[in-house]
């Protein structure tokens, strides 16, 4: 049987897959590029039957409960301040909304007991044996493991190693989004503000934790960009280019964005992967079918996690197998979660007037907010295998 797994990614989905994995008897590795688990980050949330029976199953779901921000209203205003639109914290925040730092916190603890991690560290070589995988390390000794599986988001390194380069896979859907911390000079509760322009979104919220301190997030519409990946301050400049113009609280914004020490910055894209497998390497989250915002891609890939370390452990050795059984169940489900991905720039920052008059008239209405409420809660459930059921005693 295939024992000794890597796992490239120690975010959300890498942590989730190491828990399960070790549960069925399996020696999992995880691999992260940062030299520690990151933290901050927005909040994200798990929708429906399908994403609480998970958590509940992997015995985190009362302890995110607990951490819980408690939703996240969005108010969007004119210049002046003026109430156009008001969101509830149910539509985006969920059954159950933490902070994606907390999320990656708790999965990394239960993980750990039974999980290798080696932090600042990647992978640059695959090859496989005819036994496993060779693994060539940037810093550490290459290794040999059974199985490789890709967590490492949409931006994966392991895809790329195997399957090809990014471009063949990753789709950018016309926006750039942006968030970073801040004092909370606005004296701002729980939920945020924000505040359009055509093709633009700026909006900061307080901290649920900390109300001395604020997140923002600024969303903007831009053709695909050249930039470094790795250089924050080059991000930042393309930020403050996009947003120079605008009023209201903008210009306190972008000179928080210029002092601070830690962001993110990314195109909203999607990847789309033909077959998520490759002898004895496979995908799983993003890194196979994920979209930047709004896909849903947290609870798939704790669900995707979820249903992977359960084939592999009912495969008992074939690993062909399981991943055709794994992508056979996920697939169709992650797709449809991902269309959402496809509205998220356009929802946040329509590109005309017209759009944005539109967008606030519509959603102003609660029985349409509830009817996407319902629709997001289709969308997010999917018949879950009972793996317990069917393998019997766990590992502990």
């Amino acid at each position: 049987m295939s024992k000794n797994v890597l796992i490239s990614g120690a975010s959300i989905a890498g942590p989730a897959l190491a828990y399960w994995l070790a549960r069925y008897g399996f020696k999992p590795t995880v691999v992260e590029l940062a030299p520690t688990l990151r933290g901050g980050g927005q909040a994200v949330d798990f929708r429906g039957e399908t994403h609480l029976t998970v958590l509940e199953r992997m015995g985190v779901l009362a302890e995110l409960r607990r951490i819980q921000t408690g939703g996240s209203p969005i108010r969007f205003v004119d210049e002046r301040g003026r109430q156009l639109l008001h969101l509830p914290a149910e539509f985006a925040g969920g059954d159950v909304e933490v902070a994606r730092g907390d999320l990656a916190r708790v999965l990394y603890e239960h993980s750990l007991p039974h999980a290798e991690y080696i932090f600042g560290d990647s992978i640059t070589s695959l090859t496989e044996t005819a036994g496993g995988v060779r693994v060539g390390f940037r810093h550490g000794a290459t290794r040999e493991f059974d199985l490789v599986i890709g967590a490492d988001g949409l931006h994966s390194n392991v895809r790329r190693l195997v399957f090809g380069p990014e471009e063949r896979f990753v789709r950018h859907l016309g926006y750039y989004a942006a968030t970073w911390q801040l004092p909370n000079y606005l004296g701002l509760g729980r939920g945020s503000v924000g505040y359009n322009t055509p093709g633009r979104l700026a909006s900061v919220g307080g901290d649920h934790r900390d109300a001395a301190r604020a997140g923002a997030f600024f969303v903007f519409a831009a053709p695909q960009l050249t930039y470094d990946r790795h250089d924050p301050e080059q991000q930042k400049a393309l930020i403050a280019k996009a947003f120079a113009d605008i009023g209201w609280e903008v210009p306190r914004l972008l000179d928080s964005l210029r002092q601070t020490p830690e962001m993110y910055f990314d195109s909203i894209s999607r990847a789309d992967v033909g077959t998520w497998s490759n002898g004895r390497v496979c995908l799983v989250g993003d890194a196979a079918c994920g979209a930047t915002i709004g896909g849903m891609g947290t609870g798939t890939g704790v669900v995707a996690a979820y249903v992977l370390a359960g084939e592999l452990a009912l495969a008992n050795g074939d690993h062909c197998s399981a991943f055709t059984q794994y992508e056979n169940t996920v697939r169709g489900y992650a797709q449809g979660c991902q269309k959402g991905g496809e509205r998220t720039g356009k929802f946040l920052a329509p590109g005309t007037a017209i759009g944005l008059r539109i967008r606030n008239g519509l959603l102003s209405r609660r029985s349409l907010l509830n009817w996407m409420l319902k629709e997001g809660q289709k969308v997010s459930t999917i018949a879950l295998p009972d793996y317990r059921a069917k393998l019997g005693q766990l590992s502990w």
